[in-house]
């Protein structure tokens, strides 16, 4: 296969990963922009989305259709309330102090972890696809006869792949106008201006809290319905979705939606593309050395408000 259709695959392999770290990234800024609390326990929520896939697939046991929909209805909502939960129960009863939250959640990593390991085994274990038909992938050429279109012989990209970048674009943009579009959007915005004003004025912020960190979890599970599928479910698979998801997060801002977007675009391009061509580790090495930068030239990140 020539050059070209080779980037042209390693470009969908990389849009696909960015559009599932999109997903993951957005839930861990948003509970970030909010709320002020770094949860290190949202790798785990990622996982337990990709379990509870498998779980729901494997009860249903019809058509992989009928069982990957009900995966994405109810393991966001599972894993929505779980968090929820943890957070009335621990992060409460921490007033969200950002040390003692950051520990706190490393504890509810390892309980989460060890929870699923005794309960789903340490198996891999895949999820059929819901479809997963072959589409061949044209390439365009310039040549002196002009633009030519052909299909080149084993180009060709599942549908579920492209399902998946496009549902990750609908739920952001879901996202976007929930947050700029709605009362609940502007009550969660408010909260993250002046959480004191906020309590002032009547709005029940522990509630806005809860709901932040349940649907920064659900987003997550989301993230974990969609990707396995493609990859198994593990329940050590939450590790290394967590720290690309930092590096999103980092580069683009903690707390921007439209930061952490760009960012997970650039980080899964670069990923999908490098690590075809190169090597996976290579892609993690510039993805880190990309994160250094950001540190020291621009520390809030692309698109973060510089501190005041």
């Amino acid at each position: 296969m020539d050059f070209g259709p080779h980037l042209l695959l390693a470009a969908i392999e990389g849009a696909v990963t960015a559009a599932v770290l999109a997903l993951m990234a957005a839930g861990l800024s948003l509970v970030f922009g909010v709320m002020r609390v770094v949860n290190v326990a949202h790798g785990e929520f990622y996982m337990l989305g990709a379990v509870l896939a498998w779980v729901v697939a494997s009860t249903l046991g019809a058509h992989p259709a009928l069982g990957f929909v009900a995966a994405l209805a109810i393991a966001p909502l599972i894993v929505g309330a779980v968090a929820a939960a943890a957070d009335m129960t621990v992060l409460k009863r921490l007033d969200y102090d950002p040390e003692r939250t950051i520990v706190a959640t490393i504890g509810l990593l390892y309980i989460l972890q060890q929870l699923t390991l005794m309960g789903y085994g340490p198996e891999a274990r895949p999820v059929a696809p819901p479809f997963n038909q072959r589409l061949a992938l044209p390439w365009v050429e310039w040549g002196d006869g002009g633009v030519q279109l052909y299909w080149p012989w084993g180009l060709s990209v599942t549908t579920y792949k492209l399902f998946v970048i496009g549902a990750a674009g609908a739920v952001l943009a879901g996202l976007w106008a929930l947050m700029t579009r709605t009362r609940i959007g502007l009550v969660m915005r408010a909260t993250q201006l002046d959480g004191e004003m906020a309590l002032a004025f009547g709005i029940p912020v522990e509630r806005v809290y809860a709901g932040v960190f349940g649907l920064g979890a659900a987003l997550a599970a989301l993230a974990g319905v969609l990707i396995v599928p493609i990859q198994q479910a593990h329940y050590l698979m939450g590790g290394d979705a967590l720290l690309l998801s930092f590096i999103v997060v980092i580069i683009g801002g903690l707390g921007s939606l439209a930061g952490t977007v760009i960012a997970a675009i650039l980080i899964g391009m670069s990923d999908g593309i490098i690590s075809v061509f190169f090597s996976p580790t290579l892609a993690k090495i510039i993805a880190t050395l990309l994160v250094a930068f950001v540190l020291v030239f621009r520390p809030q990140g692309l698109m973060g408000k510089p501190p005041r």
